[in-house]
């Protein structure tokens, strides 16, 4: 894996442990719903699906 690609994921996992971080995970906890769920679990797991996505993307670039 080239190195500009390891530094992408681990930009990656920085800001996943930011957005994972417990005071922004407290302040999406509300009574809230999105189509019927609530905001935590939304925005919990769009954030999941969202780095899967960017990692999919970054080790395909890596396959070129």
């Amino acid at each position: 894996m080239k190195k500009r690609h390891i530094q992408k994921l681990l930009v990656l996992s920085l800001a996943l442990w930011t957005l994972f971080n417990i005071p922004l995970v407290l302040l999406v906890q509300s009574t809230a719903s999105f189509l019927g769920f609530p905001m935590f679990y939304v925005y919990l797991f769009s954030i999941w699906l969202g780095s899967i996505i960017v990692s999919f993307i970054i080790i395909n670039k890596n396959n070129e």
